[in-house]
């Protein structure tokens, strides 16, 4: 059988293998930790983040998208909803300062934070 090497479109990225309370990645590597609907699932939050804060550069930033816990009317179960305050006082918890929180979304909230 032939095997056909594709060059691959995507130069930048690098996988890494993290476990649940650590991502792996290297110190002040990352300038920005995205997390679209995730956070509210970690097993262990307060380690996990603990990690993604050391791999943030001076500048970085860690952006939260959770649903509103705030909204009864989103019609999913409480579980997976987080309120704004709650995510506050957990990156905070972390050494996150909050920086802003969008709502440009129908029933997320963007939220934004820095070292």
């Amino acid at each position: 059988m032939r095997w056909l090497r594709l060059k691959p479109y995507i130069t930048n990225v690098e996988a890494v293998l993290g476990s649940v309370t650590d991502p792996h990645l290297a110190t002040s590597s990352i300038d920005l930790a995205l997390m679209v609907d995730a956070y509210h699932e970690f097993s262990y939050p307060k380690e996990m983040m603990e990690a993604i804060v050391r791999s943030l550069k001076p500048d970085g930033r860690v952006v939260l998208v959770e649903y509103r816990g705030e909204n009864p009317f989103i019609p999913i179960k409480a579980l997976h909803k987080m309120t704004q305050k709650q995510v506050r006082w957990e990156m905070q918890a972390v050494g996150l300062q909050w920086l802003e929180t969008k709502r440009f979304l129908p029933q997320q909230y963007f939220m934004v934070f820095g070292k």
